[in-house]
């Protein structure tokens, strides 16, 4: 049996500009949290079907609030040309402009978030977060799936993008 290997592209610093989603944000603990994303991401893709509208690009988690051993605050988006009207569940939403560092990573957005965090610690880069009582804040954290889960399956083989905004100058 083959073994899964990891790869990831070198960390990028770079703008981003302003992105327009619509998402579902949702709080659940961090065990679970893969099938509970899925079953969000059904609900937002039947939304948008239900309505006709087409994403305009790869779909994202967005990470606003991290406690591994709690729960996680998250929203799952999709990219859209122009803010909708939402509603009760899906909501417009906005990921800042700003400096980001990158990578895009295979083998699972855990790894690649790791990789990212502590390859941009090494670079002195300085995370746009702050600490509260939930857990660990950020202005604008994300995974980007590259890969069209239709065409490639195993999770193990999707190209992710892991961005983290970093404090503005």
């Amino acid at each position: 049996m083959a073994k899964n290997v990891n790869t990831a592209t070198p960390i990028k610093v770079e703008h981003h500009a302003e992105a327009q989603f619509m998402g579902i944000r949702f709080i659940h603990p961090f065990a679970g949290m893969h099938k509970e994303t899925d079953n969000v991401k059904k609900e937002l893709e039947a939304w948008f079907k239900a309505r006709g509208i087409q994403p305009t690009g790869p779909p994202i988690l967005r990470y606003y609030c991290i406690d591994m051993r709690g729960k996680m605050e998250l929203e799952y988006a999709l990219p859209v040309e122009a803010l909708l009207a939402g509603d009760d569940r899906v909501k417009p939403s906005t990921l800042p402009a700003g400096t980001y560092t990158s990578l895009i990573y295979s083998g699972g957005g855990y790894q690649g978030n790791k990789t990212l965090i502590e390859g941009s610690r090494a670079m002195g880069l300085e995370f746009d977060r702050w600490d509260t009582e939930e857990g660990d804040n950020f202005r604008s954290r994300y995974e980007r799936f590259l890969t069209d889960p239709k065409v490639e399956h195993r999770k193990t083989k999707w190209e992710i993008e892991v961005a983290i905004k970093l404090v503005d100058e």
